[in-house]
């Protein structure tokens, strides 16, 4: 089958950025329950999750717009401030570039579906200059009515800002919830990219490739 379109998740396939992010969710879950998230914890029910989610599982209850938006603003600063801190990790993913600079060059439709909110988008759009790339319009990002994943929702509306049917896409994905996302959206190639965890953590999760970088991105797009 031919795919003519690819959307990426951001947060641990083009950027590596888990270990940041698992740092500040440390330290807001000390905050917050007096513990951190374990890894375990992590890998279920932090990444691809909304901070809404993030909080309501980490306090035990659903929490009111003005606690979610409370936290959420701190929690995102320090994880910005770390990435500013740490320029061995604040970077594309190896090979992205050239593989960005591939699917420019071959007019092969491609976007991001991210559950990072807007602050953090502009943020990689300016500190990444993805405007290279992708059409910064059609990147979806959560914004407070999109739901986390696993919900197939962030997945449809990235291939309906591609103007292509679910089925004709290509997704790389990192987390367990978002390959779920993007098999319950019907997305016709799900590629696992093992940015944190090791090849076979995947080989159970249904994904049609898994991958430990970019640099053979042309087995990709088949």
């Amino acid at each position: 089958m031919s795919y003519n379109g690819i959307i990426f998740d951001f947060n641990g396939t083009l950027f590596w950025d888990s270990e940041l992010h698992m740092e500040a969710w440390r330290e807001f879950s000390r905050r917050l329950r007096g513990t951190p998230f374990s890894d375990e914890e992590m890998l279920k029910y932090m990444f691809g999750r909304t901070n809404e989610d993030i909080i309501a599982y980490a306090i035990g209850k659903r929490p009111s717009p003005e606690l979610v938006e409370k936290f959420a603003v701190e929690k995102e600063q320090v994880y910005r401030d770390m990435c500013k801190r740490h320029p061995e990790i604040f970077k594309l993913a190896p090979f992205a570039e050239e593989f960005l600079n591939y699917l420019k060059e071959s007019n092969i439709p491609r976007t991001i579906a991210t559950m990072s909110e807007k602050d953090n988008v502009d943020f990689y759009i300016k500190e990444f200059h993805l405007e290279k790339w992708f059409d910064v319009e059609k990147i979806v990002y959560s914004d407070g009515i999109i739901p986390g994943k696993p919900a197939p929702d962030i997945y449809l509306i990235a291939a309906k800002r591609l103007g292509l049917d679910p089925q004709n896409c290509i997704v790389v994905e990192d987390a367990i919830s978002g390959i779920n996302a993007a098999k319950n959206a019907g997305i016709g190639k799900v590629v696992a990219i093992a940015s944190m965890e090791k090849p076979d953590f995947y080989s159970d999760l249904g994904v049609d490739l898994i991958i430990t970088d970019f640099k053979d991105y042309k087995e990709i797009l088949k």
